[in-house]
């Protein structure tokens, strides 16, 4: 029986006595047998576990701080993205707490329903005065945030234009969209342009890019690309998740460090990052954000951001403002350490933020390489494709702003201890580290 309905139509009911026809019997026996659901997901698991690229979590029984509990073992914790240190803030703590007791454990809803509260317009008010823009909005996730956005501002017609090493979101965002997307090479403003001008007649353009790029580090040439879309009449999207709270004067990104506010027609950040919070927000014109409140699907159809993570999030901007030495002190060490690792013979491609990469190449070894380091009291990321080209697997080091410089100091004889170890098992790492 058809089941399918259409538009205006109900599904058709169907009695749990009907019989089955002589034909429809016919039919069923004679479909070729499919292989059952965990048959078929066992060969794809093993097909990762044979390419070093299976994956898996690893339970943190405590709190996100320098020091973390890994397997009931303290380890030095290099991989957070808790930047400025804020997530365990006494500010940003006790901000979440009171909101929890004043507005609940959750919004309940979505924003257009009843979801909208005091404390997310507050929030939004907030980063809209930070980032020098006129509204602000604010999304469950960094991943919705992209998506949303993205694909209500282009569609069949338009084209999107994005970095090579633009993050996951924004990729699934063009994809959303239906829009035409062309990728430039990393950071490569010639290729850009060119992209660019064999492409006028597409309706809107949008130009997507992260500001600090989050396995790698480095940073976009915001200025160059700002010039090229001008020349070219296409918008600017970019995406400050890893460089909200540590870039600029105020904490507020990149683009204000670069005086590049109202070149920039898409301003998008998170919350769960150098604010130690939860969420993301996009902000920009006015009739930008009205139109995101009425297409942007990701945020019509999803319960609004718990008012705790609101609230800690409004409170580590305000401690952003009033202790940019966090921020300094951060990249200064950082650009210290990856200088350390560079000389030391480890391939460091850049120098520009608090995320260093290491490459190794081999996913084997950049597991057994994590492997070792946990061995010793350090807990590092191996990143390995499908995040990273193939070839290029890493460690990612990222710094907070808490650890110290001896801890900083003993993290990099660590690094340099394992990853220049070539008696390394990888075969057994890539067995025992699967997790990583």
């Amino acid at each position: 029986m058809n089941r399918i309905a259409r538009p205006g139509q109900r599904y058709p009911q169907v009695s749990e006595h009907t019989e089955e026809t002589p034909s429809a019997a016919e039919d069923r026996d004679q479909l070729a047998p499919r292989a059952g659901l965990d048959h078929a997901l066992a060969g794809e698991l093993a097909e990762l576990r044979d390419r070093d690229l299976l994956r898996g979590l690893r339970e943190v029984e405590s709190a996100q701080l320098p020091r973390v509990t890994l397997d009931g073992r303290e380890l030095l914790l290099f991989c957070s993205n808790n930047y400025l240190g804020l997530a365990c803030h006494p500010e940003v703590v006790e901000a979440a707490r009171l909101a929890t007791a004043r507005w609940g454990a959750s919004s309940v809803s979505s924003r257009l329903v009843s979801g909208h509260m005091t404390v997310h317009a507050e929030l939004e008010d907030k980063i809209a005065r930070w980032k020098n823009q006129e509204a602000a909005l604010v999304f469950s996730t960094g991943y919705q945030a992209n998506i949303g956005v993205i694909s209500s501002l282009t569609g069949p017609g338009d084209l999107i234009v994005s970095d090579e090493l633009n993050h996951a979101s924004i990729i699934d965002g063009a994809r959303l969209s239906k829009a035409a997307t062309v990728v430039y090479r990393h950071n490569d403003i010639e290729d850009l342009e060119r992209v660019l001008c064999e492409n006028r007649g597409a309706g809107r353009v949008l130009v997507v890019t992260e500001s600090v790029f989050s396995m790698d580090g480095d940073l976009a040439p915001l200025a160059d690309i700002s010039k090229a879309c001008r020349r070219h009449g296409a918008w600017l999207m970019v995406d400050e998740a890893h460089g909200a709270g540590v870039f600029g004067e105020r904490g507020a990104g990149l683009v204000q460090q670069l005086g590049l506010e109202r070149q920039v027609q898409v301003h998008m950040g998170t919350m769960g990052k150098a604010l130690g919070s939860f969420g993301a927000y996009v902000t920009g014109s006015r009739t930008l954000i009205d139109l995101l409140v009425n297409k942007a699907r990701s945020i019509i159809f999803t319960t609004a951001l718990p008012p705790s993570a609101a609230a800690a999030a409004l409170a580590a901007i305000q401690v952003v403002e009033r202790e940019p030495q966090r921020a300094a002190g951060l990249l200064a060490r950082a650009t210290s350490l990856a200088l350390a690792l560079r000389e030391a013979g480890l391939e460091v491609p850049n120098a520009d933020s608090q995320i260093i990469p290491v490459l190794l190449g081999d996913a084997a070894r950049a597991v057994a390489t994590a492997d070792k380091l946990r061995a010793k009291g350090f807990y590092v990321a191996a990143i390995r494709p499908p995040t990273v080209a193939r070839g290029t697997s890493r460690l990612r080091v990222s710094l907070m702003a808490t650890h110290t410089s001896q801890e900083i100091n003993a993290l990099r004889d660590a690094i340099i201890d394992c990853a220049l170890d070539d008696s390394a098992d990888t075969n057994t790492a890539a067995n025992n580290g699967a997790r990583a």
